[in-house]
């Protein structure tokens, strides 16, 4: 058997050699395996830790490193005490909020006996010299009762040739045991409380309501149906704007032509209007190809702002992108995350650390910024913008030129750096409009509450049901942005929209025109 000596080369150059080449090869390997523990950590922490972003300033200083962290490489000082406004301090006024003056009021009288409104002292009667009143919730649950449509028929006893009876009243589903509130209690339910079809069946049996989940399903898509001229003039307006912020997530839907039941879907979301009146409008489609947005936004022109999913960059023409600063955030706080086990394993795990920590520090000043200026007028902020953040972004840019191509790209900090540096134009150009936001949030929470149903009803059976889905997510959505309850706006859409008959009356029942004293008739007994 040969030994090892005898399998090495004799020649001094060429021991050298193999010695380099394993020297590169066992670093190579320790980079692959300080990348993969990285993500290992991450898994980690996106299972079992906080899901919250925020970490404050004096956080981030709590390491033996804030020195370091707190001077770039190239002498640029990153001083958070820079500039640190304190905002006026208000008290908020204590005690219990008091109950709508919308809900019915129930009265109930405590009054003394009759042999005790007596004075003690001369047997005088006592008068009334005020009340103490006080007020007490109470639910009663589902009430439900039977709406009777008596259509009286009248004849002509003499002739006996005809027969006159009122017409029928225009319904949301014609021949159908659904009134406008079952409707809008049941759409409410799904699509804002999240609670799935087969779960309300449940609930309405113990009530000796018996409503298939298929007749529930059944009626959900044609309420979606319903509400499409509304959803129509959602679109309208929202393309009209110049400025819309996109996003998409996934949505399984088990019957589509040609894909596996397995396969995903998308739910396309979009935010625009002003600020005062917010548009939402959600779109299903089966692809996430960039061929989608660019059909959604076809006549489109002005800003628009998305996260870093190339898909968008095929919307051209007359579009100015705007990308997300939460997202190059988020990339940040995970390499921060990923990295806090191993603060004291040496000077190159410190220096990927210090730079996740360094750029978190950049982009929390410039939220700092946008939290101050957050109830502004768009032309004050534009000017805050570019007198304050405009010097921070200047800092980072030199910061990034320095540190990119510094660590391993398939590090979590090298994709940090890396998503930062890509998206630099699109991320700066918050600063040219006042009324930019600074990410994409808004969008982005607007999608929650469809992610939070998918949690517990999971999937839709049809491609008819994830639209019918998607329009009731558009006008429920809108609705809540304009502050408006949306079992009452519902209602009230399901009951008037049969009877529309002009645009003008389609366009009386958008969330900013709507008359809100007809919304207050949903809650009366």
């Amino acid at each position: 058997m040969p030994t090892l000596s005898a399998s090495l080369p004799d020649d001094v150059e060429a021991l050298r050699e193999i010695v380099a080449q394993q020297q590169v090869q066992l670093e190579r390997n320790s980079e692959q395996i300080s990348i993969l523990e990285e993500y290992i950590r991450l898994l980690k922490h996106q299972r079992f830790g906080t899901s919250s972003e925020r970490a404050s300033a004096d956080q981030l200083g709590l390491f033996n490193e804030a020195e370091a962290a707190a001077d770039t490489e190239d002498g640029t000082a990153v001083d958070d005490a820079a500039e640190t406004p304190v905002a006026a301090h208000t008290r908020k006024k204590r005690g219990r909020k008091p109950l709508p003056e919308v809900l019915p009021r129930v009265e109930i009288v405590h009054d003394l006996a009759e042999d005790e409104k007596v004075c003690a002292e001369d047997g005088h009667a006592l008068e009334e010299i005020g009340r103490e009143v006080s007020e007490q919730l109470e639910i009663i649950p589902a009430t439900i009762r039977v709406l009777r449509h008596i259509r009286p028929k009248y004849a002509c006893p003499k002739c006996k040739t005809g027969v006159k009876i009122a017409p029928v009243p225009p319904q949301p589903i014609p021949k159908s045991l659904a009134s406008p509130g079952l409707l809008a209690h049941v759409a409410v339910s799904k699509y804002v409380d999240a609670l799935p079809l087969y779960r309300q069946e449940t609930m309405l049996q113990r009530l000796g309501i018996d409503l298939p989940r298929a007749t529930l399903a059944n009626w959900m898509v044609k309420g979606g149906q319903l509400v499409v001229p509304l959803v129509n003039l959602i679109r309208e307006q929202l393309l009209a704007g110049d400025y819309l912020q996109c996003d998409e997530t996934r949505f399984q839907v088990l019957k589509e032509p040609g894909k596996r039941a397995q396969s995903l879907s998308y739910l396309w979301a979009q935010r625009g209007g002003t600020e005062e009146h917010p548009l939402l409008l959600y779109d299903y489609d089966p692809s996430r190809s960039g061929e989608v947005p660019k059909r959604l936004l076809e006549g489109f022109a002005g800003y628009l702002q998305h996260d870093g999913y190339e898909g968008y960059n095929a919307v051209t023409g007359e579009v100015t992108h705007v990308g997300c600063w939460a997202h190059a955030r988020r990339k940040f706080d995970e390499a921060l995350r990923t990295q806090g086990q191993n603060r004291k394993k040496g000077a190159k795990c410190f220096k990927k650390h210090s730079k996740a920590e360094q750029g978190l520090r950049f982009i929390g000043k410039l939220y700092r910024i946008e939290r101050e200026i957050a109830d502004r007028p768009a032309d004050e902020r534009h000017r805050i913008r570019n007198a304050r953040a405009r010097p921070i972004l200047d800092q980072l840019r030199n910061w990034l030129d320095g540190s990119v191509g510094s660590l391993p790209p398939r590090s979590l900090t090298g994709k940090a750096l890396n998503y930062l540096d890509k998206q630099w134009p699109k991320l700066i150009r918050y600063l040219e409009d006042g009324r930019l936001r600074i990410d994409n949030n808004l969008v982005e929470n607007a999608i929650r509450p469809f992610v939070v149903g998918r949690k517990n009803w999971l999937f839709a059976d049809t491609v008819r049901g994830a639209e019918a889905s998607a329009n009731l997510y558009s006008v429920i959505e809108t609705a809540k942005a304009n502050g408006i309850e949306p079992y009452a706006y519902l209602r009230h859409v399901f009951a008037e929209l049969p009877k529309a008959t002009t645009l003008e009356d389609i366009e009386a029942l958008l969330p900013d025109r709507v008359d809100q004293e007809q919304l207050r008739v949903a809650f009366k007994p």
